[in-house]
Order: structure tokens, then C-alpha cells, then sequence
């Protein structure tokens, strides 16, 4: 069964950027040390990103896209599953999608323009058997929880103190979430919880009001592809 996966590195005072990030410093001030474990060499970090690796499609808000596609983004030689040789189709939720990205030369890119839960249909339907991973940025796995997309929730908790940048649970609904898996790794803690989402696929009115505000921040209306 494919499950629906938000999968995403966190300071240990809960952003997942440091201050002032944009086109040019996607993770911000400081912010380079939240992902310092995907090069640490360590075999349980290596074994966590080899699971990410193994992902059937990804997806990802505009505004992380626009840093990815930037000209300081992803490389042939960076960017998800990369270094694996292992680029999984990405399903981006935008308001309108950009004329010419960059990536669509070496990815397969899907912009989808009326939310959250096409988007992550959409991922499904590209995923096959495999996974869907929901990477960020933190308005996008944050929305996605809140309305009851996610099976999984996986944070890496880096061992550093950002004192601001991008809140991941600003403004967060209540939810319960079971731990399900803790590994130690070399330069962050992955921690796995299962959100019952599984459990529950009947959407309540309130889950889909808020999935309707997050498409008006993040897009709205249809969907459209671009060649990879």
C-alpha cells in the first residue's frame, strides 16, 4: 500500500530554515546545518536517505520549487536521489505554473494548481506501489497534516538552535501523533510518527475548509504538466 509520507529536516526549536531565506539562500542563515546529516557518512543516516531515495514521486510547495529550479538549486549531481541516480517525478502545488523551469530538462515536473489533495493524488497515481514523499517546504507538510493527507510523519531533528527562520507548526491544528520509530543518527534524530490519517479517510467539512485556505495560499485552479 503506498503511503503518504512528510518527510522533512527541523532545528530543534522547530524551523525548517534559518532567517531570511529566498532564491539565493534557500535555508536561510544557518539554515545549512539542518541538512549537514545527508553528508555525515554515518550508516544510519545513510540508511534514512536511502529510504527517501526509494520514493515513487515527491512533492514540493512553489515557493521550495522556485529555490530548487533557482540557479543556486539543485544540480545533476544534487537534489532528491541524485547522488542515487534516482529522480522521482516531482508534483509541485502552485498558483500558476512557471514558463520554463530549469529542471524539466533532467525531472519529470507536474505543477498542480488546486491544491493540496490533487496534488497528493496526482503523486499517488505517479507513485505506482512506491511511496509518495511530501518534502517541504513547511507550509506544505504543515498542510498537509492538518487536513489528514499524511500517513507518516518523518522529521530529522538537527542538533542545532536557529533562533528564527521558517516556523514548521506555526499556527498547526491539534493533532494526536503516535512515535513510531526513533533512529540515532550521526548528525540529526529521525523520528517517525504515524497521524492516524490512515485510519480516518473520511474528511470532515472544517479539514476541507482548510485545505481550501491552504490552495489559496499556495494555488488554486487546474493542472498542467511540463515535459521531463
Amino acid at each position: 500500500m503506498t503511503l503518504v509520507i512528510g518527510d522533512i529536516s527541523v532545528s530543534v526549536d522547530g524551523f525548517v530554515t534559518g532567517p531570511d531565506p529566498g532564491p539565493d539562500a534557500g535555508l536561510g542563515r544557518g539554515g545549512e546545518e539542518l541538512h549537514r546529516w545527508v553528508g555525515s557518512g554515518a550508516a544510519s543516516d545513510r540508511e534514512t536517505l536511502d529510504r527517501a531515495a526509494e520514493a515513487g514521486a515527491v512533492v514540493m510547495g512553489r515557493r521550495l520549487f522556485d529555490v530548487v529550479d533557482g540557479p543556486h538549486g539543485w544540480t545533476d549531481g544534487t537534489g532528491y536521489g541524485a547522488d542515487r541516480d534516482a529522480r522521482p517525478p516531482l508534483v509541485v502545488v502552485t498558483a500558476l505554473p512557471p514558463g520554463r523551469p530549469r529542471l524539466a530538462a533532467t525531472h519529470d515536473l507536474t505543477f498542480v494548481t488546486d491544491g493540496l489533495r490533487p496534488a497528493v493524488e496526482q503523486a499517488r497515481r505517479l507513485a505506482g506501489v512506491r511511496d509518495v514523499y511530501v518534502m517541504g517546504g513547511a507550509a506544505t507538510v504543515r498542510g498537509c497534516l492538518d487536513v489528514g493527507l499524511l500517513d507518516l510523519l518523518r522529521l530529522h531533528v538537527a542538533p542545532v538552535v536557529l533562533g528564527g527562520g521558517t516556523p514548521l507548526f506555526a499556527a498547526a491544528a491539534p493533532r494526536s501523533l503516535r512515535q513510531v520509530e526513533v533512529v540515532v543518527g550521526g548528525a540529526a534524530l529521525h523520528v517517525t510518527y504515524e497521524t492516524r490519517a490512515r485510519n480516518d479517510r473520511t474528511r470532515s467539512p472544517s479539514s476541507e475548509a482548510a485545505s481550501a485556505s491552504y490552495a489559496g495560499r499556495e494555488g488554486s485552479a487546474n493542472r498542467c504538466s511540463s515535459p521531463g
